[in-house]
């Protein structure tokens, strides 16, 4: 009987000790899903839509089909379930039009070498700085930083947080939610693509954070990658936009399903954004000019079937920011204008509303129509498209 005793408490004692070390495996982190090779097409369709300027999905989405044949995968993590003592990071490419032409000229005569693997270079670099391990990627903003915090989760084997720090494309680094509400970039590690190192350890402000990456980013051939917003789960959870990857999936899933069934993609994309259609021309000007970094462009369409007779002008700062319906404001950042192309639904011109956190008087300051030098206020894109026209219909 003692010995049968001995044996039911070693039992006990096991299974006790298998709970425990269950427990301890479920704890040890959050629920992620694997998400499906047609799950990443479209959201890599979707934020190329998020962005607000004409960018294309098709060479990331061939970069993550290549991903995925080595048998790697992205897991997603929603920021309910990101723990809040985990440091995330984010990372993105700064640059556009400007570059020094006397240093590309010399780098080549050089010939010196191109860095391989840029943005984990920089996160490492910024991991070693602040003596911590990230624990999952937080996509910087929509297409082309999609398309890096991919490539980025699935080589370090790490979650991506169904978040963004903007939900749309931006142009400068202080144009984030974090910064809005107080959460700094900084510190931030920097990779050029010829090897050079560099912290900013702590910027003042993050508009300082942009002036010196995009300083750098003009000497180093007109990009740097960077690794920025080391926040925690806490920090993830205020200063970020929970959801806007599964919105990219949604959008690209629209304009797919649209077309598989023979249905209008733009209708389609428009009535899920509860948005806009602008116009729909031709572009018979584009002034594009690369300063200080960035790529500028003047763009005017010239309108067709029940725009005819009308004009849309744009203004571009990496992303469309401003446009004008006939010389009077149509749509003002930080809302929404999309270029959407009538096959695809991705040169048409459609609009929607910007996140809530972005209509604050914060958000206004830095991603308003007077940050980028216009002297007028923000009016809400659903106050300037009163007129029933400006809906979709089905006669367009």
């Amino acid at each position: 009987m003692t010995q049968f005793k001995n044996i039911a408490v070693a039992l006990l004692m096991g299974l006790l000790l298998l709970a425990a070390t269950s427990c301890t495996q479920i704890k040890s982190g959050p629920p992620t899903r694997a998400l499906s090779e047609q799950e990443l097409v479209d959201m890599l369709v979707g934020s190329c839509i998020q962005a607000t300027r004409g960018a294309g999905s098709e060479r990331y989405i061939q970069r993550i089909k290549q991903v995925l044949a080595e048998d790697k995968e992205v897991k997603l993590v929603s920021v309910e379930d990101l723990p809040d003592d985990w440091t995330v990071v984010s990372p993105v490419g700064v640059g556009g039009g400007g570059a020094w032409q006397h240093v590309r000229e010399r780098t080549s005569q050089q010939e010196l070498p191109r860095a391989q693997d840029t943005d984990l270079q920089a996160i490492r670099l910024l991991s070693k700085h602040i003596g911590k391990e990230f624990k999952a990627v937080l996509r910087g903003e929509p297409a082309g930083a999609t398309s890096t915090a991919l490539m980025v989760a699935a080589e370090m084997d790490l979650p991506l947080v169904d978040a963004c720090p903007c939900g749309r494309c931006v142009p400068e680094i202080q144009q984030q939610i974090p910064w809005v509400v107080g959460i700094p970039s900084t510190p931030a590690g920097l990779f050029t693509r010829w090897g050079d190192e560099i912290i900013i350890t702590k910027a003042i402000d993050d508009y300082r954070a942009e002036d010196l990456s995009r300083a750098v980013a003009v000497a180093s051939g007109g990009g740097v990658s960077v690794a920025m917003n080391p926040m925690s789960g806490a920090q993830v959870k205020r200063g970020t936009i929970a959801g806007n990857l599964s919105e990219a999936i949604l959008l690209g899933q629209t304009i797919r399903q649209a077309r598989e069934q023979g249905r209008d993609p733009i209708k389609a994309l428009i009535e899920v954004t509860k948005g806009f259609k602008l116009f729909h021309g031709v572009v018979i000007k584009s002034d594009q000019r690369g300063e200080r970094g960035f790529s500028w462009a003047d763009v005017e369409l010239q309108g067709i079937r029940e725009y005819e007779g009308h004009t849309y002008k744009v203004f571009v700062k990496n992303e469309n920011i401003v446009s004008w319906l006939d010389d009077e404001v149509d749509v003002m950042s930080p809302d929404y204008i999309y270029n959407l192309d009538p096959q695809t639904g991705q040169a048409i011109t459609g609009g929607g509303p910007a996140h809530p956190r972005w209509r604050t008087k914060v958000g206004i300051e830095v991603l308003g129509p007077r940050h980028f030098g216009f002297d007028f206020d923000y009016v809400p894109i659903e106050e300037l498209q009163k007129k029933e026209r400006r809906y979709y219909d089905d006669g367009i």
